[in-house]
Formats: structure tokens, sequence, C-alpha cells
């Protein structure tokens, strides 16, 4: 078995940092990004640089592959296998990269061009680092296929990027960065948009391309869950400054800083804090049924002679009043399907969906529209939810504007109540959506759905886009209004310790099917479904030592 690289048996530095600082020249002033970073990252070492937007961690990672904009002016040392790559000549730049360090992106399908074969974009980078033929190219393409686990990889290096699911795009832009073979890879939010299962295939194809070929990673993230799984160091940045760096082992086990103890106390752990804890003791009791889901079957119609594509078949559930109902389940289960049939935004085709005791299947909006104002709906982008030419107080006065006859001054109060309940300072209410943080536009965003004190709420994966610390105050911010104003939440997710941490019951979607549901913290504590126990086993914990033993009784469990 190869042998892992700790600080202990590491030879020179791949990278060495030295006092980087990075100024983004604005026209209201300079802003620093980036203020006195130094840091080291040796052969086969994978190092974790962690922290909250604005951090400074994304800066420092695009100074080391030159990809920083003109607007940004760099000092200090970046030096990169002999070469100071803030001084070198863009010519040499263009050299280093891909040969020296190459770079995995966050979202594979913006950084994969749609027109083009993967084969041809892997090649691409190949034969502009030498003169290399294109039979060669293609070998070459086809070989670093193979290495991320692309299966047939001599027919699919001829598909194009809309071929491949979310998880083996992203393996394709690992092949890609793999093709000329180069000594550090900066994998910059690397499994943020993938689903847990999939997480977990790639941080394992990480660890082997570290354990197999040498490889070093500079692993940029705020999950540290993902870095407990994978970081053998981890540089912690608040700010543009690096406020602590250790083994990644010591610093789960005992964070020096405080910052660094807010940020893993911040982090959702299954099993703490869960919403349904003792309930299998003793049941709560809630209130009227007020959505009630028999045989559910949602059928989108086939299009250009396709057959009709069944999103869910035959599920069934339902939600009382005061009650939290998880769904979770990876990309196409059907769960957004179903949380917008219930909000009628999607149309129910067969069994029986009530809502309020009105059936959903065949509705018409004339007779259903006086219902809405009982659902709020959570967008999982507030950003693109909200109209960007209106200021939050209007956004967020839409729905009273809409459905109840009051004065201005009485919406204006409204609103003004309504920015106190979700924690938003009053004068918000005359910023435009993109004056606001992401935490700042989500805290508006549900500000908006209570907007007319509605008797159910749907979130839909109302966090996934937000910072561990800032997710953290969000979520203790549902559960403090669901308790304080009663209301009924459908809420939806494909984190689970999100969800054992907000709702009482939950149901586990599998392509359109109920495969388990139950108390939450029962099913989450000892799923029964094989597909169940896959996603509670493929959640990496904020602990490097317990993962260590997850990750392995997880290889043992899917071995076969």
């Amino acid at each position: 078995m190869t042998q892992i690289a700790t600080p202990s048996n590491l030879g020179k530095p791949v990278l060495s940092i030295d006092h980087l600082k990075v100024t983004f020249a604005t026209d209201g002033g300079d802003v620093p990004a980036v203020k006195d970073v130094s840091l080291d990252v040796g052969s086969g070492e994978v190092v974790a640089i962690v922290g909250e937007s604005g951090s400074g961690k994304t800066v420092t990672a695009k100074t080391i592959l030159g990809l920083l904009p003109e607007t940004a002016v760099s000092s200090g040392a970046v030096v990169l296998n002999g070469n100071d790559v803030i001084s070198v000549s863009a010519q040499k730049m263009r050299q280093i990269r891909g040969k020296d360090v190459a770079m995995v992106f966050q979202e594979p399908s913006t950084a994969l061009n749609p027109v083009f074969t993967v084969g041809w974009q892997i090649s691409e980078g190949i034969r502009a680092h030498g003169k290399v033929s294109k039979k060669e190219a293609r070998a070459r393409a086809i070989e670093a296929l193979t290495k991320v686990g692309i299966p047939d990889p001599e027919h699919r290096v001829d598909y194009y990027p809309h071929q491949f699911s979310g998880g083996q795009k992203q393996r394709v832009v690992i092949a890609a960065a793999l093709a000329l073979n180069p000594g550090l890879i900066v994998a910059d939010e690397p499994s943020t948009a993938l689903d847990v299962t999939v997480q977990a295939e790639i941080l394992q194809l990480l660890r082997d391309l570290r354990d197999q070929y040498g490889v070093s990673i500079v692993l940029i993230t705020h999950n540290m869950g993902v870095v407990a799984d994978l970081a053998d160091r981890v540089v912690v940045m608040y700010q543009g400054d690096v406020v602590e760096e250790a083994d990644a082992t010591a610093l789960f086990a005992n964070p020096q800083q405080d910052y660094t103890k807010k940020l893993l106390a911040a982090v959702p752990h299954l099993g703490r804090n869960s919403a349904s804890a003792g309930f299998a003791a003793s049941p709560p009791k809630f209130g009227e049924v007020l959505v009630q889901a028999k045989n559910l079957e949602i059928e989108y119609p086939g299009r250009l002679g396709q057959p009709a594509f069944k999103a869910v078949d035959r599920v069934s559930f339902q939600i009382s009043a005061g009650e939290v109902y998880g769904l979770v389940g990876e990309s196409g289960s059907g769960k957004t399907t179903i949380g917008r049939c219930i909000a009628g935004l999607n149309r129910a085709t067969g069994g029986s969906l009530k809502v309020f005791d009105y059936e959903m299947v065949g509705f018409k909006e004339r007779t259903f529209k006086p219902l809405r104002k009982d659902i709020g709906f959570v967008f999982q982008d507030p950003a693109a939810s909200f109209n960007p030419h209106l200021t939050i107080g209007e956004c967020v006065a839409e729905p009273v504007a809409i459905h109840e006859k009051r004065s201005a001054r009485d919406i204006r109060k409204r609103v003004l109540e309504l920015m106190d309940a979700v924690q938003l300072p009053s004068n918000f209410i005359d910023r435009y959506p993109h004056e606001l943080s992401g935490g700042q536009r989500q805290r508006a965003s549900l500000a908006r759905a209570l907007s007319l004190n509605p008797k159910l709420l749907v979130a839909d994966e109302p966090t996934s886009a937000l910072d561990v610390s800032v997710q953290a105050k969000v979520l203790e911010l549902f559960k403090e209004i669901q308790a304080e104003f009663g209301f009924a939440a459908l809420f939806i997710s494909h984190d689970l310790a999100v969800v054992d941490m907000l709702a009482h019951r939950v149901g586990v979607l599998l392509r359109g099917e109920f495969v388990e549901e139950g108390i939450g913290n029962q099913i989450m504590s000892d799923p029964q479904h094989p597909y169940t126990q896959r996603l509670v086993a493929s959640l990496p914990v904020p602990d490097p030592a317990l993962q260590a033993q997850r990750r392995e009784a997880h290889r043992a469990m899917f071995s076969s």
C-alpha cells in the first residue's frame, strides 16, 4: 500500500507561498482580499484551505494558477516548481498551467464546453503543451478518463458533456486536470454541488490520486466534513489572513482560535440536536392534517416522440399542522417536484394529493388561488427568486399587496415586523437584493414566505449554497420562527444532517418512489433500506478519526 504523505515525511514543497498580498482596485478605492498568507504544500500532501465567503481562499487559489483579473495587484511570492508565478510572463504561465498545476472547478457544467466532446476538450489541453498527434492525444485522453473511473472510456471519450451525470462530469473535469500529470491540483469546492453519495465517490477518487500517483492537492472548501475526510493539513482563513494552521487531526480535536472553534461548532452533525429525539418514546401531538398524499403520481409528458417521464410514482405521506416533514434524496429523486406540486407550481397527474382538503389532481387555478396565501415557498437560490429591480422591502411586501387590501402604511409596518422576525436591520428594506450577502438574502426570502402568516411552508434546499456558520444561523432562525408561528413545513434537502436537525418525520425518495419513511431520528440512526444506509454512510462527519472508520465501513459495506 502506498504510504500517505504526512508533514514528517514530506520533502521539498511542491508549492511555497510567502507573504502573499492581493488587492483589488475598485471605484471606491483599493480592497484587500488577501492580506498576508504564507503556506507550503508538500509532495503527495492534501492541504485544505477553509473559511467563509470573503475569507480570501479562492483568491489565493486563483493566484497559484495566475487567474486573477487585471484589477488585482499581487505581491509576495508563489513558488511552483522553481517558478514564482506572480512575476513570470504570461507565456511562461501558460506553460506552467496544466503541466505543473491544474485546477478542478466547482461547477463542471460551466467548466466544460457543451459543443465539443469531452475527448476533444481533454486533447486540446494536451496538444497545447507540445507537438502531439491527434491519435496520441486521444489515447492520452482515454488514459485520463480511465484513471478517474469513467466506464467504457474508449467509447465515452466521444460523448458530449450533457451525456454524463453530474458526478461523471466532475470526473471528466478531474481527468482534464490530470492529462499532463501535474504535480499539484487545486480543487475549488469540488463536491459542493454534488449529492452525498457522488461526493463520497469524488473524495475517494482524489484520495486514490494522491496515494497512487503522488499528486499534491490544495482543497478549497467550506465543508468541514470533506476536510475531515480528505485533508492531511488545514489552513483556516478569515478576512484575508491565516488565523490557524495545523494537522487535520489536531485541528479538529483541539482548535486553538475562537474563529476555528466557531466554524467547527456550526457544522451540522448527524445525531446531534435532532429535532425528533425522544419521539419514539413520546410521540408529539400535531394538529389537523394539512397535506395528504395517497399513491401520488407526477408525470411529465414526452416530447418529440419520447415517452412520458414519471417523476413521482405512488408516493403516500401526510403533513400535520405544526410538523416539519423532511424529504431527502439525491438529484432526480422527485423531492423538488413534490414540493412544487404541493404549492400548485407543478401538476399532479395520478393518485390523490389534498392540500388543505383541496384535491390537487386536476386542480383549477381559479379555485386554488384563494389557498395560495396559506402556502409560503422558500427557494434554493433567493438571488434568482427576487426581482432585481425591486428593493428588499418591495419584494417582501409583494405577497401582501397582491392578496390583502391594506394601506401602504400598514404594509410597511408588516414588512418591518417581518424584518425584525428574521433578524435583519430595518434599513435593509431600502436595499436591493444584490446589496445583501447570501445569508441575508435567504433571511429576506424567509420573511417574504412568512408575509401572509402561512399555514404551510415549503423550503426547497434553502441553505445548500450558504457558508457553514451562515447556514447554522439560518437553520436556528428557521427553528425559532417555526416554533413561534406554528406553521407546518415541508423541508427538502439532500443534506441528512440538516434534515435531522429540523424534521420530525422523514421520507426517503429514490427515483420517484419512497423507500423508507418514519421518525427522523430513527431513520438516521438505524436506516433499514440499503439506499438509506448508503446515504447515511456517505455523509462525511467533521471528525478525521471517526470519518476514517466510517469510510472503511462504507467501503466494506458497498464493495460487493
